[in-house]
């Protein structure tokens, strides 16, 4: 039994997720992989979740168009209620209209009264892509209600015309009364940091606005803005992403004080650890909370660690490894392909890193592993040893984190088949473990001490 959501046979790709009455709605794209990512035209499939471990598959909810027609591909949307039906606004692509002189990417429309039967509208949307922006990159758009304003505003992502090597990426914005008529307000959100925004997502916590987007061209990973006002400034948290390189194009959706990061895992072409990632994956969900300075943490939702059932308590232990030297303890082995672990943690001072090793093989020594390194305030997924030189390509699989010596760090480890996902007080990193090197789960520590409490594990999930 596989835990994260993938449907036979197909790679998941852009969520565009919805929440009515009890049940997460997960539009997205289902790749065939014929030949490769983007072989085959797709439209959006619809699954269902109340706690993202039972998924109730409901087939085609957009189908997609003819080759001749706009939406030959339906790229990614929007899906909001208003004006007494459901909506969609999402973006029409056709790889071949470039070559007849027309605009691959265009916004359209489609109305629903039950979110599971989509009619699609003829209307003349007039958020088209405006003078000076590159009308092959102009997709995503997303709305919100801004109250404030008594208005609809809808952002979408887009870049200026000119060489794909300029960062003019940014978000821009539309506004209207009625969802019919759009007035374009200019750029959202321009930094001049990226190529191009994707994904571009908005909404409030509180007192503070979120804005965020996925790029390509820096870390090809999520970040996020904040600010007081829809009108910015927007502000860089010190840590501005969410996890890292392999967790991509993700939006979010709040259902009853629940709001869920829908982003996917990529695979990596030809599934091989040295090779780089690709588009399409698998589904994960992270829960997004606010910090007390109104940055962004993000969880397990509780449904998925409440499905690991037997959860089998280790006794507390310390590893000490000699100075300029490592240590390391066996925790399990035979865990198979889905499992859970959790444990509390503390180092001591002058400790120069610790870690968790998955995969292990003590024959060999080879592993999985997400090292904690102490001076650099980070921790790296990485294979032990990455020789022959590189044996896993790992570029971007690192997030910050504030390292303090006597701090508890509270670590959780979820690994389902080939996916491993790590949460350390807030902030999360996914990745991919393509060869089966052993089956031992170990800690171990570098020129210092840990201690090791509150180890709990399971490898036994709800039927």
């Amino acid at each position: 039994m596989k835990l994260f959501y993938q449907f036979p046979e197909t790679w998941f790709g852009d969520c565009m997720p919805f929440g009515h009455g009890d049940e997460f709605f997960l539009y997205h794209q289902r790749d065939t992989r014929k030949p490769g990512p983007f072989g085959e035209p797709f439209g959006w499939d619809l699954a269902t979740t109340s706690d993202f471990v039972n998924y109730k598959d409901c087939g085609v909810a957009v189908p997609r168009g003819t080759d001749e027609e706009q939406d030959q591909f339906i790229f990614a949307g929007s899906v909001f209620e208003a004006e007494g039906k459901f909506h969609i606004f999402y973006t029409g692509y056709n790889r071949d209209f470039p070559k007849q002189g027309k605009a691959s990417q265009v916004l359209m429309h489609a109305t629903s009264d039950d979110l599971y039967n989509w009619v699609k509208t003829d209307d003349k949307l007039t958020f088209v892509p405006q003078e000076g922006y590159d009308p092959d990159d102009w997709r995503d758009p997303f709305v919100v209600w801004d109250d404030e304003r008594q208005e609809y505003l809808l952002i979408l992502g887009g870049r200026k015309r000119g060489p794909k090597t300029k960062q003019s990426g940014r978000t821009v914005k539309f506004t209207s009364k009625d969802l019919q008529n759009w007035e374009f307000k200019g750029d959202f959100w321009a930094p001049g940091l990226y190529t191009m925004h994707e994904m571009p997502d908005l909404f409030k916590i509180g007192d503070w606005w979120y804005h965020i987007v996925t790029e390509y061209s820096d870390r090809s990973k999520m970040i996020y803005r904040m600010s007081k006002s829809l009108d910015g400034p927007w502000i860089a948290p010190k840590d501005d992403a969410f996890d890292g390189r392999a967790y991509y194009a993700g939006r979010s959706f709040e259902l009853k004080g629940q709001r869920v990061l829908f982003g996917w895992v990529p695979t990596k072409e030809d599934d091989d650890d040295k090779n780089n990632f690709e588009w399409g994956g698998t589904f994960v969900p992270h829960e997004i909370y606010q910090r007390e300075d109104g940055s962004l943490g993000v969880k397990i939702p509780d449904t998925i660690v409440e499905a690991f059932e037997e959860k089998r308590s280790i006794d507390d232990t310390v590893i000490e490894a000699p100075a300029d030297g490592r240590e390391s303890q066996a925790f399990a082995k035979d865990l198979g392909d889905v499992y859970y672990f959790e444990a509390d943690v503390t180092f001591s001072k002058g400790t120069r890193s610790f870690g968790i090793r998955m995969m292990e093989n003590p024959e060999t020594e080879q592993s999985y592993q997400y090292i904690f390194q102490v001076m650099e305030n980070r921790f790296v997924f990485e294979k032990n040893p990455n020789w022959p030189w590189p044996s896993c390509m790992n570029i971007g699989l690192e997030r910050p984190i504030d390292l303090e010596t006597e701090k508890t760090y509270h670590i959780q480890l979820i690994v389902d088949d080939t996916i491993s996902v790590l949460y350390v007080d807030g902030v999360a990193m996914c990745s991919r473990m393509y060869e089966e090197l052993g089956n031992q789960l170990s800690l171990f520590v570098t020129d210092g001490k840990m201690e090791v409490k509150n180890i709990k594990v399971s490898n036994t999930l709800k039927q």
